[in-house]
């Protein structure tokens, strides 16, 4: 698609603990931001620093040229865009809408088909770098798209990114975002194992971490989550982990990639998911050791 004037109107929907911080850097990056929530009560900061609120989806497309989604599942995703209300309801064309959730390859596709059949314009760009990397700018977004499509969007994205890569086609940046939470949940439950067999060696567990930072074993994962391991205080959704893997096994199985370590990982999360353990996302794996006393807390 071709476009003719710079993106000044933007439209964010979804305003949860990432989306509202990327919502705030677009409006601070000077962008006139409208917003939308299911809950309104969580746009009412947004709103006090200058945004304004929509009344629906569908109101959000009215008043912008992007916008930017980022909800739980599929199923969330095509209730904004296609249920009652929804941004296709608007009537609107050239609008290019850029999905920040972590959804099935497939479903984007699918997605994009019939807001392109609507003559607007679809890029999956699935971030990583959690609230944190979203409150201060430097999420990792990957990118499925044409390029005008994707290029039209890059600097709303870059608001809130330090890297944005275009990987291909539709589809392309949800099969690059399954790629990263491979290496992450691996990273996150080799790491559980390690901090084990380090308090069961009667090692000083607490320090470890600190004591791999700089070497090879190094990663932003062994930085963020071997404190939140050790202290018990785990954060986010087994549930959320297991929907990414399960989106990997798929994606394996069509491609007949095989994926050995990542099953294993997957039945470990379906483990914990079946026992109730609805915290600790990819961090969640420890549990599996807590009854043999990795703790540092008295």
């Amino acid at each position: 698609m071709q476009y003719d004037q710079p993106v000044r109107q933007v439209g964010y929907a979804g305003l949860g603990v990432i989306g509202l911080p990327m919502a705030r850097r677009i409006l601070d990056a000077g962008f006139e931001l409208h917003v939308w929530n299911r809950s309104a009560d969580k746009a009412a900061p947004l709103v006090a620093a200058g945004a304004k609120l929509a009344a629906s989806p569908a109101d959000l497309a009215r008043n912008a040229q992007v916008i930017c989604v980022c909800v739980t599942d599929d199923a969330a995703l095509e209730q904004i865009v296609f249920g009652d209300n929804a941004i296709t309801c608007a009537g609107r064309q050239g609008l290019v809408i850029a999905d920040h959730s972590t959804i099935h390859p497939a479903a984007t596709r699918q997605f994009a088909q019939r807001v392109v059949e609507a003559g607007n314009a679809w890029v999956d760009a699935p971030v990583t770098g959690g609230p944190s990397g979203a409150q201060q700018g430097t999420l990792t977004v990957f990118a499925g798209g044409e390029t005008s499509d994707v290029e039209r969007v890059r600097p709303v994205i870059m608001s809130f990114a330090k890297r944005m890569t275009h990987l291909g086609p539709v589809g392309s940046g949800q099969a690059a975002k399954a790629c990263n939470q491979m290496v992450s949940f691996g990273t996150a439950a080799v790491l559980a194992e390690a901090l084990n067999l380090a308090a069961k060696l009667g090692l000083d567990v607490a320090h470890l971490p600190e004591a791999m930072e700089g070497g090879l074993a190094d990663s932003a994962v062994l930085r963020r989550y071997a404190p939140m391991m050790l202290s018990g205080e785990l954060t986010g959704s087994a549930l959320t982990a297991l929907k990414d893997l399960e989106i990997i096994s798929d994606l394996a199985a069509e491609a007949a990639a095989p994926i050995p370590m990542t099953a294993l990982l997957t039945s470990l999360h379906r483990m914990l998911a079946g026992q109730g353990h609805h915290l600790g996302g990819m961090a969640g794996v420890l549990r599996l050791y807590r009854e043999q006393g990795l703790t540092t807390r008295p």
